[in-house]
């Protein structure tokens, strides 16, 4: 599973930041290597991606035909995909 656009524009929907120079400024402590042109690009690729409604629907046609059949990475994956994400918001 993977998240969805629309999960990552509520989770920077409910930050209090509101650019990513904000999230920059006051980031002092040597220990951090931040590249901020890279967090702007990959923070704009991350909004910009597609939802995944026609993926959905494509799961969805795969489950009700009996065709759909994850192999147990694929479910370990999703599990820990969505734990991270249940605690990103």
């Amino acid at each position: 599973m993977r998240i969805s656009d629309t999960e990552v524009k509520k989770i920077l929907a409910k930050s209090v930041i509101q650019d990513i120079e904000s999230l920059m400024e006051g980031i002092d402590d040597p220990q951090y290597e931040i590249d901020p042109q890279m967090v702007k690009r990959l923070t704009r690729e991350v909004i910009e991606m597609p939802d995944r409604d026609d993926f959905v629907a494509e799961i969805k046609a795969r489950i009700e035909k009996g065709e759909y059949k994850p192999t147990g990475e694929e479910i370990a994956d999703a599990m820990i995909r969505r734990s991270i994400a249940d605690r990103v918001r």
